[in-house]
């Protein structure tokens, strides 16, 4: 009787043990499929694209919004221009102690670096730009605070061996220019690739173009300064966003549209001049190159509409623009 009972558990216990086993089964080959879908769609470009485009632009809306530059106090002693040039006259260069891309600069940690030396500091260098060992690093002033800054600079940034997009929106620029190129080579001929690329560097210079107000000064409670840094221009961003292309696309009418459609779009954006006047000048390199590689003239007149459309833009008065500017970067083009 015992024996009977032991056996019926045993086999109760085997059938739970198999449904168990089925049911896992069923989950772990769900699972499966779903990574699998994941991932192909993940290593599609357009996916790529869109998340490197994404990091970028929250990385703009992070680091243009604005830093505080004031302390708590009104602004007082020197300004930033006369002391960069007791600096370069009167200061001392720390020099970098290895090589690597200059990843990071930690803001607050130069600042109270600077305020315990009662100096200033200036990095002439952004996140993303190489160094080579012995390189100038920073200067300071007065140059006797050089051998304080010195021995704790190292707290005050981050160097490695590559590029990050943490506070180098540079990097994601590149990131997507390099994409569009090689879909533009002769070995590719992704055009749809490259466009792709264009719509996207579209949206993030629009972020830059209104909501980008980095600031290179950093002042202690008392309102002075002690740190100077370098950020990336808008002139400089729109060069890294727009000419390699444009190199690449010789001939390729479909591409040259597109830059110009970007480029009114962005100038939709501000009212600045001097920030219009360099998107203008990126559509007249465009223009010049359709003249010289479009040859067939119905192509050639599809992209001088476009072109004569961005014209039309730069030439509105500067009220026109009022209600569609949210508003312009702080830094100098």
């Amino acid at each position: 009787m015992g024996s009977g009972v032991t056996t019926k558990a045993a086999r109760r216990a085997a059938r739970r043990a198999a449904a168990a086993a089925l049911v896992l089964t069923l989950v772990d080959l769900a699972v499966l499929i779903y990574f699998i879908n994941h991932i192909a769609t993940a290593i599609q470009l357009p996916q790529v694209i869109a998340g490197i485009a994404g990091d970028l632009a929250r990385e703009i809306d992070a680091r243009g919004s604005g830093v505080r530059a004031t302390g708590f106090a009104s602004a007082r002693g020197p300004s930033s221009e006369e002391l960069l040039r007791r600096i370069e006259e009167f200061g001392a260069l720390i020099r970098t102690l290895a090589s690597g891309y200059l990843q990071v600069i930690r803001h607050d940690s130069l600042l109270k670096i600077a305020t315990a030396a009662d100096a200033v500091i200036h990095v002439p260098h952004r996140p993303g730009h190489f160094l080579v060992r012995g390189q100038a690093l920073a200067g300071v002033w007065p140059a006797e605070a050089a051998e304080y800054v010195g021995e704790n600079l190292q707290r005050g940034h981050v160097t490695g061996p590559y590029r990050t997009l943490t506070q180098d929106i540079s990097f994601g620029f590149d990131q997507l220019v390099e994409i569009a190129l090689r879909a533009l080579s002769p070995a590719v001929n992704d055009t749809f690739t490259a466009l792709t690329c264009i719509d996207w560097l579209t949206d993030c210079l629009c972020r830059v173009t209104v909501g980008w107000h980095p600031q290179r000064i950093r002042r202690d409670d008392n309102g002075y300064i002690r740190v100077i840094t370098h950020e990336a221009d808008f002139g400089r961003l729109i060069e890294r966003a727009f000419e390699k292309i444009r190199q690449a696309a010789e001939g390729m009418p479909a591409v040259m549209i597109r830059q110009l459609d970007a480029l009114a779009k962005i100038m939709e954006q501000t009212s600045h001049p001097a920030m219009r006047r360099i998107l203008l000048h990126q559509a007249d390199m465009i223009q010049r190159a359709n003249r010289r590689s479009v040859r067939e003239p119905a192509d050639r007149a599809d992209v001088t509409r476009r072109y004569d459309a961005v014209v039309a833009l730069f030439t509105q008065p500067e009220a026109a623009f009022t209600s569609n500017a949210v508003g312009s970067p702080s830094f100098t083009v």
